[in-house]
């Protein structure tokens, strides 16, 4: 000890003053020298993700943020399609044919669980050796443990514990642009980072684009020129890749896109206005459909539909929704994120007093600034895009704060030190209180679908529900999908989906939803599970659309069947 103390004698702790001996010197006698040969180091380094992500996940579980990764299962299983999909057109492009190859060779393994945490424990290796080669630049390799595993706590521990597909593309994106910009003009790394970007791509190209344009200042600091061969060919990449995706795209396929935009626009964004004029009934009915997420019927909801009931105003988004948006985004950062917002802030300190021009370094902090409150109040930002980008805003910085060129004294290694353990501790009180509030959702999901996938028994569950019940699912556990009979949503995205009227028609020889749903009414071993709003709206549909002639098809409650239970009451005209 006397030792390290007589080192710290001989560093200033003035920001303004160079230090007599580095920071690194001081660190690597407090950490007694511990050093480890090349082979050792990288050894070390692919252990410590695993071990990190194979520690929490014992600890805390994984859970699944939403419902969609179980909806895409169920499609993709053919569960609730007429036979396995194996084109979802708007994602997973060429993922989803080789998983419904797989579900139908073995379908007991949680192919699409598996392959999406494989691809996540690839873009945790590959950020630890981004960090280590960042970090080993100032501290021993003591410091280097130290500092990852507190930064993989605070800054990327919820994308393994609070699993969603859509992270997977923005990490394995990012992590694989800056492995390879740190390692240029290396021929092995450039192949790796690329390759990581065109598989990030294919599972959502908007996202890998999100992580290309996060990520731009980051490879920048780190390779200066020899970044811009390695950003440019991802950015051609994924220009050509989206040419083809559109000019192949068919004409269902076209539809489904434009629609699924429209119906964001309205329930996730928030950016339309009431319509100028009263509705007509059907747009009426439409409108009511599509807040509950009916959007299956395409006589009543399609695009002159949503243009007349749904106008994009920006006027009115100004006065009306966006200071809303604004408020909700600033308290879920200070709530959900505020280990990385006091990484910001000391990233920040650090880069002021570290003696390099300074004025990009602001410029870039202004424009994640408004890349975040874009996303946040012009669309959405939930916690699997907030904290991937979060993410690459601290790495970025720290990056440019440990250039060989800054001065980076030990005050302002301490500084960053502090900050993770001050932000380490109530973010694990608040993972760990998620942890229960998540296993609990989950327990009261798996006995709900327990009673609903019980009704199906070879035959066929209608049901605006069922999706509900998959959040909080495990990714490792998809026997909780029914894999008997045929399910048939009737409300969530899905119900846009090309596979839909496809299945309508396999089950009622017709595509057309309404029709679908009077011949459904009739057919016996039809289990109608609903919630009170699905029901009457499905019982305004068959009203509105049904002929003269035609028999009085109605939903009614079943309390002696079970819970949220209906029967098809069919009266014949007289």
């Amino acid at each position: 000890m006397r030792k390290v103390f007589d080192s710290a004698k001989r560093v200033s702790f003035s920001w303004g003053v160079e230090a007599t001996a580095t920071s690194a010197q001081v660190l690597e006698t407090i950490t007694c020298g511990m050093t480890f040969s090349g082979r050792a180091r990288r050894f070390i380094m692919l252990l410590l993700p695993l071990l990190c992500l194979a520690g929490n996940g014992l600890l805390l579980g994984c859970y699944y943020e939403t419902n969609d990764d179980l909806t895409i299962v169920a499609l993709l299983r053919g569960v609730s399609a007429a036979s396995p999909v194996t084109d979802l057109h708007l994602y997973f492009h060429g993922y989803a044919a080789l998983w419904a190859w797989l579900y139908t060779t073995a379908p007991a393994v949680p192919w699409y669980g598996l392959t999406l945490y494989g691809l996540l424990v690839v873009a945790t290796v590959l950020l630890f050796a981004v960090l280590d080669k960042v970090l080993s630049t100032r501290l021993s390799m003591g410091w280097v443990l130290v500092c990852s595993t507190l930064l993989f706590e605070v800054a990327w521990l919820e994308h393994g514990f609070w699993f969603s597909y859509v992270r997977i593309p923005v990490l394995l994106a990012g992590v694989g642009l800056l492995y390879a910009a740190q390692r240029a003009p290396g021929r092995k790394a450039a192949i790796l980072g690329l390759l990581a970007f065109a598989l990030a791509w294919l599972i959502r190209p908007s996202a890998a684009v999100l992580a290309l344009l996060v990520v731009a200042p980051g490879a920048w600091w780190l390779a200066q020129r020899r970044a811009v061969p390695i950003l440019a060919s991802a950015a051609g990449f994924a220009v050509v890749a989206g040419l083809l995706v559109t000019f192949t795209r068919s004409d269902a396929a076209a539809t489904y896109r434009r629609l699924d935009v429209l119906k964001s626009n309205l329930n996730d964004f928030h950016l339309t206005a009431p319509p100028a004029r009263p509705l007509s009934a059907p747009d009426s009915l439409g409108l009511a459909l599509t807040h509950h997420w009916m959007v299956g019927d395409s006589t009543l909801i399609n695009e002159a539909f949503f243009n007349r009931a749904t106008p994009v105003h920006l006027p009115y988004f100004v006065e009306h929704t966006a200071l809303p948006k604004l408020r909700n985004l600033l308290l879920q950062l200070g709530r959900d994120y505020f280990p990385l917002l006091l990484l910001l802030v000391g990233t920040c300190l650090v880069a002021w007093r570290s003696g390099q021009p300074r004025g990009v370094f602001w410029v870039v902090q202004l424009a994640f600034a408004i890349v975040v409150v874009g996303l946040g109040v012009g669309l959405k930002l939930p916690p699997r895009l907030a904290l991937p980008v979060l993410d690459f805003w601290v790495l970025g910085n720290l990056i440019f704060c440990l250039q060989p060129a800054a001065r980076f004294p030990l005050r302002s290694a301490l500084l960053l030190l502090v900050l993770l353990l001050v932000a380490a501790v109530p973010y694990a009180y608040k993972t760990s209180h998620r942890r229960v509030v998540l296993s609990a959702e989950r327990s009261r999901n798996h006995e709900r679908q327990r009673l609903l996938f019980g009704k199906v028994r070879g035959g066929i569950l209608v049901s605006d529900i069922v999706e509900e019940t998959y959040k909080s699912a495990s990714p490792f556990q998809e026997h909780l999908v029914p894999t008997q009979g045929h399910l048939l949503g009737i409300a969530g995205w899905p119900t846009l989906d090309p596979s839909q009227p496809v299945l309508r028609h396999a089950l009622t020889d017709t595509r057309d939803f309404t029709t679908s749903m009077r011949r459904l009414a009739e057919q016996p071993h039809v289990a109608w599970v609903l919630s009170p709003e699905g029901a009457a709206l499905l019982n305004r549909q068959l009203a509105l659309r049904r002929q003269t002639q035609q028999p009085h098809v109605r939903l009614q409650r079943a309390p002696e069947v079970g819970p949220q239970a209906y029967k098809a009451w069919v009266e014949d005209v007289k």
